[in-house]
C-alpha cells in the first residue's frame, strides 16, 4: 500500500501544528475590539497579537463566523476604518504568534541537525493584496520573509522555510520566554520595506529587508483581511490542517490568558475576611500558566458577602499570583463586616471578570 509522504518522521501525527488556536476557535478576551492601531496588544482570538508602531491608520478586530467550510468556521477579520496613505518611515502593522523557546525544540534551529519548517494558512481579503509571511528568530536576531497573495475567495497558501544551521551555537533557548514569532505583515513603511526581501534562507536582521515588496491594508477604508486554518509544522510538507478538540485548545490558551466571569449575583472566588474592613482569598487558575500573570478586574463590580453583612467593595486589588492561583484583596468601607467570618467576590453586573495574563 502507498502512503502519502507526510511529516510523520519529524512530528507526531497528533500534536504537529506548533501554532496554538490556529483555528480561531477561542476569544476569551472579546469577540471584537474597534479602534485597534495606537498600541499593540492581544484584542480578539487568543494567542493572535496586533503589533503596531507609529501608524494613523485604525481597525477593528474580530472572531467571525466566516472560516472555510471543513477548515473551521471561525476566522480572525480585521476592518480597516481609518485610512493612512501617507506612511511614515517607521509605521508597521502586524498579525504576530509568539512560541515558547520549550514548545519549538522540535526544530533544532541554529545547530546542525535543524530542520525545515513549513506554514500553511487560508487567507482571503476584499481584494487582491500582497503581504509578508516572516519567521523571526527573536533568540539570535535572525529572519526569512515569504510573500503571498490574497484573492476575494479564501486560499490556502503553502510556505516552506530552509533550516537554519547559522553557525551551530545558536539553538533556541529552552525556557518559557518567547523564542520565536510568526509575524503577517500588512502595512510597513520604509524602514521594513527599502531593501530587499530575505526569502532564500534564514540570515541576519536588517530591517529593510523584512517586509518588501508588501501592500498596505491601511490603504482604503473599504479593505478587510481575513486569516484562519494558520498551521506550523516541522518538516518539508504542508499536511491537512489538524483538527483539536475544543477543550485541548482552550486549555493551551489558558496557559497564557484566562478570564473567570460572572453574572449579577454570582460568585467569582471564596475567602474569609480578615478584619471587619478586609476580606481576602486565593482564586484558583484553571490551568497552570506559563509565568506569574498580572491579574486585573473589571473594576468595582464585585460585591463583599460576609456572615450578617453585605457591602460594596470599596477596591479590589490582587497579589502573590504564583503559576497557580492569585491573593485577592477586598477593601470594604461601606459596612461591618464580620471579623473572620466568610467572604465571597460576588459580581455587582453581568459579565463582571477577573483575567490572568500570562501572555508571551
Amino acid at each position: 500500500m502507498t502512503r502519502a509522504r507526510t511529516n510523520a518522521n519529524v512530528s507526531p501525527a497528533v500534536g504537529r501544528n506548533l501554532v496554538i488556536n490556529g483555528a480561531m476557535n477561542v476569544a476569551a478576551r472579546n469577540a471584537s475590539v474597534a479602534g485597534i492601531g495606537a498600541s499593540s496588544g492581544y484584542f480578539t482570538c487568543d494567542r493572535w497579537r496586533i503589533d503596531t508602531s507609529a501608524s494613523a491608520g485604525r481597525l477593528t478586530m474580530s472572531q467571525t463566523a466566516d472560516g472555510p467550510n471543513g477548515i473551521s468556521a471561525n476566522c480572525i477579520k480585521l476592518d480597516c476604518t481609518t485610512a493612512d496613505t501617507s506612511i511614515a518611515a517607521g509605521e508597521n502593522m502586524t498579525i504576530q504568534h509568539r512560541f515558547e523557546g520549550q514548545n519549538i525544540q522540535r526544530i533544532g534551529s541554529g545547530v546542525a541537525g535543524a530542520k525545515q519548517i513549513t506554514l500553511s494558512f487560508y487567507v482571503k481579503a476584499s481584494a487582491a493584496f500582497t503581504f509578508g509571511a516572516e519567521l523571526f528568530n527573536g533568540d539570535n536576531n535572525r529572519q526569512i520573509t515569504k510573500l503571498f497573495d490574497t484573492t476575494t475567495d479564501w486560499v490556502r497558501h503553502e510556505i516552506t522555510f530552509p533550516a537554519d544551521v547559522d553557525d551551530g551555537s545558536s539553538p533556541f533557548v529552552d525556557d518559557n520566554t518567547v523564542a520565536l514569532f510568526l509575524v503577517f505583515h500588512l502595512h510597513a513603511g520604509s524602514t521594513f520595506t527599502s531593501g530587499t526581501l530575505n526569502t532564500a534562507a534564514f540570515a541576519d536582521t536588517t530591517n529593510a529587508n523584512r517586509a518588501a515588496g508588501i501592500d498596505s491594508f491601511y490603504s482604503n477604508t473599504a479593505n478587510n483581511f481575513f486569516l484562519t486554518g494558520v498551521q506550523m509544522e516541522v518538516g518539508p510538507v504542508a499536511t491537512e490542517f489538524e483538527q483539536e478538540d475544543i477543550s485541548v485548545t482552550e486549555n493551551k490558551c489558558m496557559r497564557y490568558y484566562e478570564k473567570q466571569s460572572a453574572d449579577n449575583g454570582e460568585y467569582i472566588a471564596v475567602g474569609y475576611n480578615e478584619s471587619t474592613g478586609n476580606g481576602r482569598g486565593i482564586i484558583p487558575f484553571k490551568v497552570r500558566k506559563r509565568a506569574a500573570p498580572t491579574m486585573t478586574d473589571s473594576g468595582t463590580h464585585f460585591a463583599a458577602l460576609s456572615t450578617g453583612s453585605t457591602g460594596d467593595a470599596a477596591d479590589v486589588t490582587f497579589d502573590a499570583a504564583t503559576l497557580d492561583n492569585a491573593r485577592w484583596i477586598l477593601t470594604n468601607s461601606n459596612t461591618t463586616l464580620v471579623d473572620g467570618g466568610a467572604s465571597l467576590l460576588v459580581s455587582k453586573v453581568d459579565g463582571a471578570f477577573v483575567q490572568a495574563d500570562a501572555e508571551l
